[in-house]
């Protein structure tokens, strides 16, 4: 779904909680501006990084994350996967200078509701939080069809068996890189070192044919591997 026009907000209506997370002070001042001069709005924190973030949000417990990808620290996906999983009612969107398709996709996999690029207008982007924290999800123009081909192929259930041919616990690594894990925490949970994760999917990698982690990734998505039950 694309920016739409969003009804007018209620005078009963409590304004939407935000949390905004930007490394740039000038963009996060902007898009406070933008939101709380719309007045559905309230922004209720706001962080510079994306450890900050996290502790940010599990302190307000806001309606709504605004969140850019690439910034110092901890990744941006990996934020977005710790907060669905400690608050999964808290709806995330990204904003992101990137329109590359790993990241996307990678994004939506780890939970964000929303992926708008930060070429959009100040009135796309008030209607956007608004559509997201609504339950909408809501994409720039030029990445719906890019998201809506993604889950078609998933639900298609494209690809072949070719992962018949990976040991059990190279099943496990490609399970966990699919759920957007990153090679550490892998390392963490299989009680492994980074070094024998990065061995297993080399491994893997060239069991399947694929070139790096990103294709790696979207293959076990097709194949529906990041819906498995982690416990």
């Amino acid at each position: 779904m694309t920016v739409s026009d969003t009804p007018a907000a209620t005078k009963t209506t409590p304004p939407l909680r935000v949390v905004v997370v930007d490394d740039h002070p000038m963009w996060r001042d902007g898009v406070r501006t933008d939101l709380e001069a719309d007045g559905r709005a309230r922004v209720v924190g706001e962080a510079a990084n994306a450890d900050d973030a996290v502790e940010i949000v599990v302190r307000e417990h806001p309606d709504l994350v605004l969140l850019d990808l690439n910034m110092p620290g901890l990744p941006g996906m990996v934020a977005i996967r710790r907060i669905a999983e400690r608050l999964p009612g808290t709806r995330m969107l990204v904003l992101s200078a990137s329109a590359a398709e790993p990241d996307v996709l990678e994004a939506v996999k780890a939970g964000a509701s929303g992926y708008l690029l930060k070429s959009a207008t100040g009135s796309d982007l008030v209607e956007a939080v608004h559509q997201v924290a609504a339950g909408e999800p809501v994409f720039s123009p030029s990445l719906a069809a890019l998201v809506l081909g993604e889950f078609r192929r998933v639900a298609a259930g494209g690809g072949g068996d070719r992962e018949q041919d990976l040991t059990e616990r190279e099943t496990e690594v490609l399970r966990l890189v699919a759920k957007g894990y990153t090679y550490a925490e892998i390392a963490h949970q299989l009680v492994i070192s980074v070094r024998t994760v990065q061995n297993h999917v080399q491994h893997i990698l060239g069991k399947l044919q694929l070139r790096g982690r990103y294709e790696l990734m979207r293959y076990a998505i097709h194949r529906g591997l990041d819906r498995d039950d982690d416990r």
